[in-house]
């Protein structure tokens, strides 16, 4: 029987605490595309996205309609291009961005992820070609995004990547120097990427995707919060079961839109994410959470074990509301893209240190940090290295995205508009790893790697 009570609450949620589907995110594999020639392979992925596409907007607008759900975004995620410009020049690869860039305006998205590479073992030299125009790419687009994995568990950490994406960032902020460094929160680097995030700018199309799919990102930090806010002083069990009573109902709400629109795009459903995502609105913050749960501010001590206890309990709850759930599911922590967290770190309670061991605990890492634009290339190698040795270690998904911002120190802000937000430029220490970021090679997988 439906429940009057669980309905009302989530009209609640919807309409008093920001509750939201982030995103639908159509997947299509451009594998069908490739071809020798450069006008040839650009033309067929214009033609498939915008065919696959067409509708993809407007149904995301008529399902919010038809049951009151805000859909915030409708995106795209492909195939990696290196995985299909196997022949393209450094040039032809700008010019394939440029074709992405268009063919997101044609159908109307928000977002087009899968400008990306796979080199956690090694690099071909498609995949240099591709990580070298990067940041020309991303400075010449509005739309793309772009990502890189540079290690798994299975595989170790490809510290040559690391390298080359240190000098990446650094390239793709000055060009974009005079609009907020926005290249640099288009790119990701990864550990242990998902093959159906639907969530930029790591999103992309994996090789064990359908030919077309649909995903679907939930949020609803306030709507986790005020629960927690309702249930007072009680013990951390009882805790731990409202959150994934919450996390439940919000998950049947992604549930609820993936397949509808899988069904009216006739398309493959895919996963749902049931990652809480923030945003910059008051009351939509995943650090408000943990100061619900008792702390002073997020930042302090006990910050990584409440958040700790808030992924899992997240996890569980969504699990038993979806029979595909996937991308990165659990609690994101974005420090310009939530509230709470900016001011964390704004009144120095949040360092830099102490996000870093709150990655070891949550779904993706330093993500949207702001750090001096002198900051030295090889300390942002040092930084992507440390993050990835997390996610290696633990086997989980890690990544940074990090924006050194050109003429900006340290307590400075940095405002990137909408869903991205703004955040202050964060300390980081300029100590020199110059010398074992230059050893280069592959760092070995660990022990526990080896499962088959």
């Amino acid at each position: 029987m439906i429940n009057t009570a669980d309905i009302l609450e989530t009209i609640g949620m919807i309409r008093e605490e920001n509750l939201d589907i982030r995103t639908i995110t159509m997947g299509i594999s451009l594998f069908d595309c490739v071809s020798d020639d450069e006008a040839r392979l650009c033309q067929k992925v214009y033609d498939k996205i915008t065919r696959c596409a067409e509708h993809l907007v407007e149904i995301g607008e008529d399902i919010s309609k038809d049951y009151g759900i805000p859909i915030v975004n409708k995106r795209v995620s492909i195939t990696p291009v290196s995985l299909i410009g196997g022949a393209l020049t450094p040039d032809g690869y700008i010019r394939l961005a440029q074709t992405l860039d268009r063919a997101a305006e044609t159908v109307g998205i928000n977002f087009i992820g899968g400008y990306s590479a796979l080199v956690h073992k090694g690099m071909t030299s498609s995949e240099r070609n591709l990580i070298s125009v990067i940041p020309e790419a991303l400075a010449s687009t509005k739309l793309v995004c772009s990502s890189v994995n540079v290690a798994t568990t299975k595989a170790g950490i490809n510290m040559d990547a690391i390298k080359l994406m240190g000098s990446t960032i650094k390239r793709a902020a000055y060009l974009t120097r005079d609009d907020s460094c926005m290249a640099c929160a288009k790119l990701v680097v990864f550990a242990n990427v998902p093959e159906d995030n639907p969530f930029m700018a790591g999103a992309f199309c994996g090789v064990g995707e359908p030919d077309c799919a649909i995903n679907v990102g939930v949020s609803g930090p306030g709507a986790v919060a005020s629960a927690i806010k309702r249930a007072g002083n009680c013990d951390l069990s009882t805790l731990s079961d409202i959150i994934k009573k919450t996390a439940f109902k919000i998950t049947r709400v992604g549930q609820l839109v993936a397949s509808e629109a899988a069904s009216r795009l006739g398309v493959p459903f895919g996963i749902v994410d049931l990652s809480l995502a923030p945003t910059p609105a008051i009351g939509d913050s995943v650090a408000r959470i943990l100061e619900n749960m008792g702390l002073e501010t997020c930042g302090g001590c006990g910050t990584t074990a409440a958040l700790a206890m808030l992924n899992d309990a997240v996890k569980k709850g969504g699990v038993m509301a979806s029979s595909h759930v996937g991308g990165l599911s659990g609690a994101f922590i974005p420090v310009s893209e939530d509230e709470g967290m900016i001011a964390a770190a704004a009144s120095g309670a949040l360092t830099l240190e102490r996000l870093e061991a709150m990655t070891s605990v949550c779904s993706v890492g330093i993500d949207m940090v702001v750090v001096p634009g002198d900051t030295d290339e090889a300390v942002i190698c040092g930084l992507i290295a440390d993050e990835i040795s997390i996610g290696v270690a633990n086997t989980k998904t890690t990544a940074v995205r990090v924006i050194p911002a050109y003429g900006k120190k340290e307590g400075d802000y940095v405002n990137f508009g909408g869903l991205l937000g703004s955040a202050p430029v964060m300390k980081i220490s300029n100590l020199s790893p110059v010398a074992f970021i230059a050893r280069g090679g592959r760092v070995p997988a660990p022990i526990h790697s080896l499962k088959n």
